[in-house]
């Protein structure tokens, strides 16, 4: 029984992780602007990182029912952080289409964390729990920028606005 959960985790994760891409690099298509257009590419490539380290591991776990010793992938500390100046948020409309999909990842990125840390709690096997702890973590990056950056464009629409509640 517990080989089983331990499978339907790793696909429900892997999906997960294919939504997301699909996600981000239809957000990507619609960027008029080529910087903005870069955040969702790089967050793009993030959940192919993510779905080629589950990959990995599900392939592992379904021919011996253990899991992989988690190393890093070269990269996953590389998230999109780096290609968000201040110009580049500038150039993205408070109340636009694509604060509305940085609105919609920062529930993605919620939801993976959930299930991950979830997974990380519930089992005893200590390399699933580094498996999922790992996992949870890494979502928690990108849930910061993204959050970062829609508590940032929620206050340009309030200041656009003038709406302050003092």
């Amino acid at each position: 029984m517990e080989t089983q959960k331990a499978i339907d985790i790793l696909k429900q994760a892997i999906l997960l992780e294919k939504r997301g891409y699909s996600f981000y690099s239809t957000v990507a298509a619609q960027c008029k602007d080529e910087d903005v257009k870069k955040i969702f590419l790089t967050m793009a490539d993030e959940e192919t990182m993510h779905v080629k380290f589950l990959s990995e591991q599900f392939s592992h776990y379904d021919k011996t029912h253990s899991f992989l010793k988690v190393t890093a992938p070269s990269g996953a500390d590389d998230a999109s952080d780096h290609i968000l100046s201040q110009e580049v948020k500038n150039k993205i409309a408070a109340a636009g289409f694509e604060a509305a999909a940085i609105s919609a990842a920062v529930d993605f990125e919620k939801r993976a964390i959930e299930i991950y840390a979830g997974r990380a709690a519930a089992t005893d096997d200590p390399l699933e729990k580094e498996l999922y702890t790992f996992l949870s973590d890494w979502e928690k990056t990108h849930l910061k920028i993204l959050s970062d950056l829609d508590n940032e464009l929620k206050e340009k629409v309030w200041y656009d606005n003038q709406f302050w509640p003092f």
